[in-house]
């Protein structure tokens, strides 16, 4: 059991929210940020091979739904470090259960906690606020051939959004509907 990290299960076999052990006091928090043997828990026992940051300027904006096709798939830790956003995962195991189920969680600065997205997903988010800024720890590099995207509105997915879009992508509004 970890001590700076709390793992809450979701609906999802294999994805998780962490919620991040604040230590506060008057000028702020400390947190552990990431831990290879706490989340070797959650199946997370490959070396970090990236990390990414994305800043997204306007509320009520779309990035996603996007994955990388095996064999690149990708575990994620997806964290927002300025902001507030609407972070979804869609399963898209073909052999899982919950084969396109998708499960979104408010993550934000202030919260101190993440989405944890195993392999065989696709991730998105809406932003909440303005200037919104992520942080992405991968388990694989990424491969632009082996990306893929899912349609955001796609109704065998039904992702309900919380805000109207005010901002997306071309190649994410008008990607392919899963047939």
């Amino acid at each position: 059991m970890s001590q700076h990290f709390k793992f809450i299960e979701t609906k999802i076999d294999g994805l998780y929210v962490i919620e991040r052990n604040l230590i506060k006091d008057d000028r702020g928090f400390f947190s552990r940020f990431f831990c290879a043997e706490e989340y070797k828990e959650l199946g997370f026992s490959k070396s970090i091979k990236q990390m990414n940051h994305s800043l997204t300027k306007y509320k009520g904006s779309i990035r996603g739904m996007h994955f990388q096709n095996s064999p690149y798939s990708e575990k994620k830790i997806v964290s927002c470090i300025e902001g507030k956003v609407f972070d979804v995962a869609v399963d898209i195991r073909k052999e899982s259960p919950t084969y396109l189920h998708w499960y979104g969680e408010v993550l934000s600065a202030d919260k101190g906690s993440s989405l944890y997205i195993p392999d065989g997903f696709a991730h998105g988010f809406q932003t909440l606020t303005d200037n919104c800024q992520l942080l992405y720890i991968h388990s694989e590099f990424y491969k632009p051939d082996a990306e893929g995207v899912l349609n955001a509105f796609d109704s065998k997915i039904n992702i309900t959004w919380p805000l109207d879009v005010t901002e997306m992508s071309d190649r994410d509004r008008n990607s392919a509907l899963i047939d």
